[in-house]
């Protein structure tokens, strides 16, 4: 059977899933990491820093590396470091000591993220069609059914084999990045350069609308992992709730919701402002994170994270969306360099609550700091004001 680009956006929809499965399976098993290998706060705070440091230096070195290498070869590799990873974190930490195996295997998932948010998107951009931002949005939301898909089916393993049997969970998980990475070698790939939408690198970086896009994009991704990485953490420790009650109302529901949000504006993106959907959904954030901070129920906090997914659906994909209206032909470059924006939020996001709420005692306090990352994108938002589109050249 002939691949047809049918193919190819189902392999970069399985690509999101395991840009998820790097990015979510880790925190589900902190507490499981500081009570086998003895690992402080500041430790696992250590380990998302890694993780996210790694994924901008790759997106930093993809950027000058792609055009060499080509797309193909960066999706297929991609791959194959996130299954190593993933089955490093199964080995080394029984082969090096422990906190250094799991760095490492932080590492390779980190390096086969990096490649798959630089490389990805703009394939999928590539692609022929006119729905570019309902496609991106929907692009973006099989991140969200990954995330649902790692929390379900790693709570279901923990209930039937044990949280002792953790180590083998990695390894399964490890499946599905090694066939994504066969399924890239033989699916057909467009390019933005080969439709004409490439322009040099330095003058990307001097248009002022695409540098304020870059601060969206960090607010962006620092509100949606602030969340996100320490919610089984506060849920467990915070909370104190179960488990597996934590992991299924805090994380699995904030997944659920943050991809319906971005399928529904999938299919109706085009009826609606993306500018204003963007600004309401970060007020909606801000209110997210004062709710589960200062709400003393545990019912309502773990609901309040909940929402939060729903709150910051759209706000990653919705800002490579309205880059992408607002700077027509930014081509690959811009995208490179947005998801190297988006990543330093990744990792700066959740390192600040994790070290705040280690010096004050109470990742409660960390999450309540991080409310500072959708105040910052709705201030920018307001502040970009209607002009003409930057068409560059």
């Amino acid at each position: 059977m002939q691949a047809t680009f049918r193919h190819t956006r189902f392999a970069a929809y399985i690509g999101y899933i395991t840009q998820a499965i790097v990015n979510n399976l880790a925190p589900l098993l902190f507490v499981t990491f500081s009570r086998e290998f003895g690992l402080s706060l500041d430790q696992i705070s250590l380990l998302i820093t890694l993780n996210f440091t790694v994924q901008i230096l790759t997106d930093l070195v993809t950027i000058k590396l792609l055009r060499r290498i080509g797309y193909r070869s960066a999706c297929v590799a991609a791959h194959i470091f996130a299954a190593a990873g993933l089955v490093g974190y199964s080995i080394l930490p029984y082969l090096l000591p422990p906190y250094i195996g799991l760095a490492l295997s932080g590492i390779l998932c980190a390096i086969g993220g990096g490649l798959d948010e630089v490389v990805i998107s703009p394939v999928v951009e590539a692609l022929p069609g006119d729905e570019k931002a309902s496609t991106m949005s929907l692009l973006h939301s099989f991140y969200c059914w990954g995330q649902m898909l790692v929390v379900i089916g790693s709570t279901l393993f923990f209930l039937i084999f044990g949280l002792g049997a953790w180590r083998y969970l990695p390894c399964i998980w490890a499946v599905i990045p090694a066939l994504d990475a066969a399924l890239f070698r033989i699916v057909p790939i467009r390019t933005l350069e080969e439709e004409g939408g490439c322009i040099p690198l330095r003058e990307l970086v001097k248009n002022r609308t695409f540098l304020l896009m870059c601060i969206v994009m960090v607010c962006s991704g620092a509100s949606e992992l602030s969340m996100s990485q320490w919610a089984s953490l506060f849920a467990e420790e915070g909370l104190h709730v179960s488990k597996t009650i934590g992991d299924l109302l805090g994380p699995c529901t904030f997944a659920a919701l943050m991809g319906t949000a971005r399928m529904i504006y999938s299919f109706f993106g085009k009826h609606m402002e993306l500018q204003r959907v963007i600004v309401w959904s970060g007020m909606l954030c801000v209110g997210c994170y004062l709710a589960a901070t200062l709400i003393p129920n545990p019912i309502a906090a773990l609901l309040s994270c909940a929402v939060c997914g729903f709150a910051v659906g759209i706000m990653w994909p919705g800002t490579y969306s309205l880059s992408a209206q607002r700077i027509p032909n930014g081509g690959a470059a811009m995208f490179a360099l947005l998801a190297f924006a988006g990543d330093i939020g990744c990792a700066s996001g959740p390192t600040i609550a994790g070290l705040v709420g280690d010096a004050a005692g109470s990742i409660r306090i960390g999450l309540l700091t991080a409310v500072i990352f959708p105040l910052g994108l709705v201030i920018c938002l307001l502040t970009l004001k209607r002009r003409r589109t930057d068409r560059m050249t």
